[in-house]
């Protein structure tokens, strides 16, 4: 699964991570900030908490640790982080992900 070619124009994230293992596509206003995240590689994303995230998986799966409690999540399932809640995962490559923060300023676009 590829992204519409128009995704190219919309700003990529400042992750701490590098490109050639997830690139992104973001979409942001005042009211929060909405990721289109792609896993080039498996990634082991740390434990860490922040405000509310909604998410869902398009391609892929992710195992992931939500306040103690750990399950996979596959095509069309969606998970939901309330704001605090500590949260890390095992992605794997080739996993395509919405992802939805409250905070506007989760990540900062990156520089064009």
């Amino acid at each position: 699964m590829r992204f519409p070619a128009f995704f190219d124009a919309m700003p990529a994230l400042d992750v701490p991570f590098p490109e050639d293992v997830v690139t992104s596509h973001a979409v942001c206003s005042d009211a929060g900030l909405v990721a289109f995240f792609r896993f080039h590689e498996d990634m082991d994303l740390p434990p860490h908490a922040h405000g509310p995230q909604w998410g869902t998986v398009i391609a892929g799966e992710i195992l992931f640790t939500i306040g103690g409690e750990t399950r996979a999540y596959r095509p069309g399932d969606s998970y939901d982080i309330p704001a605090g809640v500590e949260h890390g995962a095992r992605i794997r490559a080739g996993t395509i992900v919405v992802d939805v923060f409250a905070e506007a300023d989760r990540y900062r676009l990156k520089a064009r």
